[in-house]
């Protein structure tokens, strides 16, 4: 893990698992009880400088060694920044984890989704939901889409998020936005089952022969996926409570927010209303014919979202299960997570904290 302050003692700082050091002042480390700490925010008054992480993914798609190295000294000018560097998938989660367990006051992500989505894991992972010590989050894009960046209306600029950032926590500006959980993983914007995930899983292994992740690379994925795949024998059936079994579905497709994704400048609804604020909203195809997935398709570049008789759309659902008869494909926030044969979705209101 590279860090930003190199003036504390290596021997004495904590280390994460794999012996890299969380470099920190404990004498000014600004650390006071959660509502002590709200209270002073509220008068307009701060015991000590924000303590901060800035979680860089080197392998992001707009990420380079110059562009970091701008951002963590703009964001050191105004905080008490340590940076560390993705490793491997799923390091983010640990590093934010540990941000959790020595009492930073904030968490900057420097990548795409899934980086962010890890980060959210990670600072969720310990308590398992939302607490009122866990660190606020800052996202500044890295990625080849930025949707969760997008869905908050956060420059598409590196700088400029930063300076948006600065700014922000300056004014004192956050916001506490729901999230989705799909059984113990938590989702920022998009989860789903089927084809979608299938397409998701086809575009990382091109990714990993160093391919590009454009907008046209899924959507040729998800046309291949779409003819390639069973669309005579539907594998899903929906659960709600108090409700009647959905059987006979082919794919599902859940939303946190609106846009549901952007290709290129344009964005995608999956439903038009879905939002941070409300609870999740579904799509599910009940039958999978090249006329009439066409024709829902249609919606969501038109800014309608899902639609015709083939589709089943419903919102702002607290909790819902779905089940398989046979192992699908599930993805989160754009990656992907292996097969499942059942998979429980809740929704989960003011889960974190966001600086916007």
């Amino acid at each position: 893990m590279r860090v930003a302050d190199e003036r504390c003692d290596d021997e004495r700082q904590p280390r994460d698992d794999a012996g890299r050091t969380f470099r920190r002042d404990d004498a000014d480390s600004g650390r006071v009880p959660p509502h002590e700490r709200d209270l002073l925010v509220r008068l307009g008054g701060y015991p000590a400088p924000v303590r901060a992480l800035l979680i860089v993914n080197p392998k992001a798609t707009t990420t380079s060694v110059r562009g970091r190295d701008v951002l963590a000294r703009a964001l050191g000018s105004d905080l008490k920044l340590d940076v560390a560097e993705t490793e491997r998938r799923g390091h983010a989660i640990e590093l934010a984890a540990r941000a959790v367990a020595e009492a930073y006051d904030l968490v900057v992500v420097l990548g795409g989704d899934g980086t962010v989505n890890e980060v959210v894991n990670g600072l969720l992972r310990d308590s398992g939901g939302p607490s009122a010590d866990q660190p606020a989050l800052a996202v500044v894009p890295g990625g080849s889409t930025n949707v969760f960046h997008r869905a908050l209306d956060i420059p598409r600029d590196p700088v400029e998020a930063t300076g948006a950032i600065l700014d922000a926590l300056r004014e004192r500006r956050s916001r506490w936005l729901g999230l989705g959980q799909v059984d113990d993983r938590w989702f920022t914007f998009t989860a789903g089952l089927g084809l979608d995930a299938d397409a998701v899983r086809v575009v990382e292994q091109a990714r990993a022969k160093g391919r590009s992740a454009a907008p046209t690379r899924y959507a040729l994925a998800a046309i291949r996926r779409f003819y390639a795949g069973d669309r005579r024998q539907p594998a899903l059936t929906l659960h709600r409570p108090g409700e009647e079994p959905e059987p006979g579905l082919f794919l599902a497709i859940v939303g946190n927010t609106a846009p549901w994704t952007y290709f290129g400048t344009r964005p995608v609804f999956l439903t038009p209303n879905a939002s941070f604020d409300r609870g999740l909203d579904l799509i599910a195809m009940r039958r999978l014919r090249t006329i009439g997935t066409a024709w829902a398709a249609a919606g969501m570049l038109g800014g309608a979202g899902i639609r015709g008789r083939s589709s089943l759309v419903l919102e702002d659902l607290q909790e819902f299960s779905l089940v398989a008869d046979r192992p699908v494909h599930l993805q989160v926030d754009g990656d992907y997570l292996g097969e499942r044969e059942a998979a429980t979705f809740r929704s989960v209101p003011a889960a974190i904290r966001v600086i916007v």
